[in-house]
């Protein structure tokens, strides 16, 4: 399988959270919201300069900083 960071994935790819950096600054914030190990996240449009980055997960559309999505492994 492919894994790589959320980051990578192009609008329209999806693929499933495999792991979180521990050490990320949001990392609590981002497990309530739902990175957790094996959800589906999808990302759905860049911002025409790259950043931030429209993402969805759990049927919930968010906005991310592209910096916030590179501690995010994820698996296609």
């Amino acid at each position: 399988m492919d894994e790589r960071t959320l980051n990578e994935l192009k609008p329209g790819e999806a693929a499933h959270v495999v792991t979180l950096d521990p050490r990320h600054p949001l990392r609590r914030r981002l497990l309530e919201l739902g990175f957790v190990r094996g959800a589906r996240v999808s990302v759905v449009r860049r911002a025409p300069l790259g950043d931030p980055v429209e993402v969805r997960v759990n049927g919930t559309d968010l906005a991310l900083r592209a910096a916030d999505l590179r501690g995010i492994r994820v698996r296609a």
